[in-house]
């Protein structure tokens, strides 16, 4: 988790957990603190719908993010927009667990690469800023924007395969050889 207070906090009660999924949807405040976060022009809009299961010693949270951004361009720096539809599968695993009685059964189906875990204490964990991580790590910060085959050529950057300048003329005389 964030050692500061979340831009999108959404605390949800371990126990008991929501019958139905949960529903985060970003107002524009939060869009904007998370733009100003992860270095984008904007979050135009940002949901995740997520449902929660009680494990034996975790809470498996599992769904969808979906979320239009205006990202900056890797080579130009200009803003371009990116839809990002990415699954969330979470398991939220309690600091200190509560014994488990001993003639209960063990459940364990998952496998610890099956999903990201995170720690919480006490009887609530913020699911907002898991969602918040999600979308941290789905941006791609070597996105590339329409107008970046153009910065690279303003810039003299050749691209591979390309050659401009004297050289050309060279290489493509002996290329003809």
């Amino acid at each position: 988790m964030s050692s500061g207070a979340s831009e999108l906090t959404r605390m949800i009660k371990a126990r008991p957990l929501p019958g139905e999924a949960v529903v985060i949807e970003a107002s524009p405040e939060e869009r904007a603190a998370l733009a100003a976060r992860f270095g984008l022009g904007a979050v135009e809009s940002l949901r995740a719908e997520i449902s929660l299961e009680q494990k034996p010693r975790a809470i498996r949270a599992s769904g969808r993010l979906k979320a239009a951004i205006m990202q900056p361009c890797a080579v130009s720096g200009e803003d371009f927009p990116v839809t990002i539809d990415e699954p969330i599968d979470l398991r939220f695993i309690e600091e200190n667990p509560r014994p488990i009685a001993e003639d209960a059964e063990i459940e364990l189906e998952l496998e610890s690469d099956d999903c990201d875990e995170i720690d919480y204490a006490g009887d609530m964990f913020d699911l907002g800023e898991a969602v918040a991580q999600t979308l941290g790590l789905a941006i791609d910060p070597y996105a590339e924007g329409p107008g970046a085959d153009a910065a690279r050529k303003a810039a003299g950057i050749v691209q591979e395969g390309e050659q401009e300048g004297p050289l050309a003329a060279l290489l493509a005389g002996l290329k003809k050889d």
